[in-house]
């Protein structure tokens, strides 16, 4: 009977005998999450941040006790910024639940632990925000940007350890794929990663305080060039793993869209470049502030960046899942190899000792 409990209690704690919960709530985290960028992206675009100049309370009223009526037929702003409130208090408690849930079916405890810092790091966005409307600084609303995509992030990762596929990754292992060359690719990724944050920081920085421009856009080439080429390597070594195609295509296709998205978001924050005014078609364009195509696509474009960001970094969690799984397996076939080692030469000792006798 102990030796039954044992074996369950470690068949849990690797992840083997796991509930579909975890995943469900992560998942549905990611898809509330995703909007919340979306709806911050909107209130910077509109400059709509103090809009609401208290926090917690919304223009005096609890936050969630705040006329409906008022906010739907209020300022465009007020709207916004509210709406941007509720949405994030709604990511909050949805994050509660989703670490209870993990905390109460999750057998692995290194993953309960993503679970409680994925808590901590939506308590800290939350305060963030508060701050921005408090101190009435656009460095803090640049910061509590930049936090909203790590934990964006997070939100991904737990639905990426918690899906069956990881768990099982040593079996995908097995179809192709050298550990050199996972090594490589895990090391492509997190470069790519970390560049693809870095634009994002760039670009936090441009629309807050208009510069770096010239930095932003080189590390917009660089960041192509990176993608590409990472993509090339993984359809190059790794053709038929999905897990790993899947994201090395849309990073192809999100790539593409931001380069359109950003094009549009400097003509119609800038306008033409000097080289386009002799052509009649550019030369009656005229830059409309707060214009629904200067607020769209420059919204757009920091939410696509988000999920490249976060598409790159999937790409190397399941890199360096894969790389580990080998390890893993390499270690367990040392292992078996040296049990049966150290068997056949115990059996070999007590052969010669039997025949001595």
């Amino acid at each position: 009977m102990s030796s039954a409990a044992a074996n369950l209690s470690s068949s849990n704690e690797t992840g083997t005998v796991a509930s579909r919960w975890p995943r469900r709530a992560a998942v549905a985290l990611v898809c509330a999450t995703f909007p919340l960028i979306w709806v911050g992206g909107l209130v910077t675009s509109y400059e709509a941040g103090m809009a609401v100049h208290d926090w917690p309370t919304t223009l005096g009223y609890n936050m969630f006790l705040y006329p409906i009526g008022d906010w739907l037929r209020g300022p465009r702003d007020v709207f916004i910024e509210h709406g941007h409130r509720l949405l994030a208090s709604f990511v909050g408690m949805l994050t509660i639940g989703v670490v209870l849930v993990f905390w109460r079916c999750e057998p692995r405890r290194w993953v309960r632990r993503l679970a409680y810092a994925t808590l901590a790091a939506v308590i800290l966005q939350g305060l963030l925000g508060g701050l921005r409307v408090i101190e009435d600084k656009r460095a803090m609303a640049l910061v509590h940007g930049c936090v909203a995509q790590l934990f964006f992030t997070l939100t991904v990762t737990l639905a990426a350890v918690s899906s069956s596929w990881w768990k099982d990754a040593s079996e995908a292992l097995r179809k192709e794929t050298s550990t050199a060359e996972l090594a490589r690719l895990s090391s492509l990724s997190l470069t790519t990663a970390l560049l693809a944050y870095l634009q994002v920081v760039l670009g936090a920085v441009q629309r807050h305080f208009h510069q770096g421009i010239v930095f932003h856009l080189l590390l917009a080439t660089a960041l192509t060039v990176q993608i590409v080429w990472l993509a090339a390597r993984v359809f190059k070594t790794s053709p038929r793993q999905p897990q790993l195609v899947r994201p090395a295509v849309a990073l192809l296709a999100l790539i593409a869209v931001q380069l359109c998205l950003g094009t549009a978001a400097w003509v119609v924050n800038h306008g033409w470049p000097v080289w386009f005014a002799d052509y009649d078609w550019a030369a009656g364009y005229v830059v409309g502030a707060y214009s629904h195509m200067q607020i769209w696509s420059t919204t757009a474009h920091v939410a696509v960046g988000a999920l490249i960001f976060a598409t790159t970094w999937l790409l190397a969690l399941r890199t360096l899942r894969l790389r580990f799984a080998d390890n893993e397996g390499l270690r367990s076939a040392s292992e078996v190899s040296r049990s049966s080692s150290n068997e056949s030469r115990g059996s070999f000792l007590v052969l010669v000792g039997e025949g001595s006798l």
